[in-house]
């Protein structure tokens, strides 16, 4: 399926056409989400926890790259088109959902996304994490295509002061993508996005899957 060890040294990998058996399984279950944002945190969408998780082949990929445990944890509908051509800095991904707030050593800052709580944890705990993204629609060099830095994953959490020098001390790749594909991604990877130079509809599904529990109580706001 794909190169663990490549993997673990990168911190991403595209899987070509490993979506495309379940495409229409979610398009059909997205259907209803609104087309006029740019990201929509996803909770109990119907058939879409069976099209990722744990049985799902898209589940027993993340499973394979940090354990049988694996669940999905957290799901976004990115929907970029020439309405919504947004660009974003590079950054870290750094907070994950959690079902109530509860004060815990090592959590924090926490804040309030679409309702639901979200919170920064320690780094480690994010480098136990993958997130897959499921390309909905052609991703061409021109269409905006995620960027990433190759093996910043591995750094810990960087500074902001610290962000640049390390992009350009690790280099760049453009994740291009065909409908179907999916890349698999070490979650605390830097990464960014560009406004598309020639926008069209670029919907991603983005989900994070985590394999450990969290302390004190705390419990993943789930899919």
């Amino acid at each position: 399926m794909f190169d663990l060890d490549h993997f673990s040294l990168t911190g991403a990998v595209r899987l070509p056409g490993h979506a495309c058996a379940v495409m229409t399984s979610i398009e059909e279950a997205l259907k209803r989400i609104p087309n006029d944002h740019p990201g929509i945190r996803l909770r109990e969408i119907a058939a879409l926890p069976e099209l990722i998780g744990a049985q799902s082949q898209i589940g027993q990929t993340a499973q394979r790259a940090i354990g049988p445990q694996a669940m999905p944890v957290r799901a976004i509908l990115f929907d970029k088109s020439s309405n919504t051509n947004w660009s974003l800095g590079w950054h870290q991904d750094r907070t994950i959902c959690v079902d109530q707030r509860i004060e815990t050593p090592g959590y924090g800052p926490w804040t309030i996304k679409q309702g639901i709580q979200h919170v920064s944890p320690p780094i480690k705990l994010l480098e136990s994490m993958v997130t897959m993204r499921i390309h909905l629609d052609d991703v061409p060099a021109s269409n905006a295509p995620l960027l990433i830095a190759p093996g910043s994953h591995r750094m810990g959490r960087i500074a902001e002061c610290d962000v640049a020098e390390t992009v350009k001390r690790c280099g760049t790749v453009a994740c291009i993508a065909d409908a179907g594909d999916v890349w698999l991604y070490s979650t605390p990877i830097l990464h960014a996005s560009e406004a598309a130079a020639v926008p069209s509809r670029r919907r991603v599904l983005q989900i994070d899957y985590a394999a450990a529990k969290l302390p004190n109580g705390l419990n993943w706001a789930g899919v």
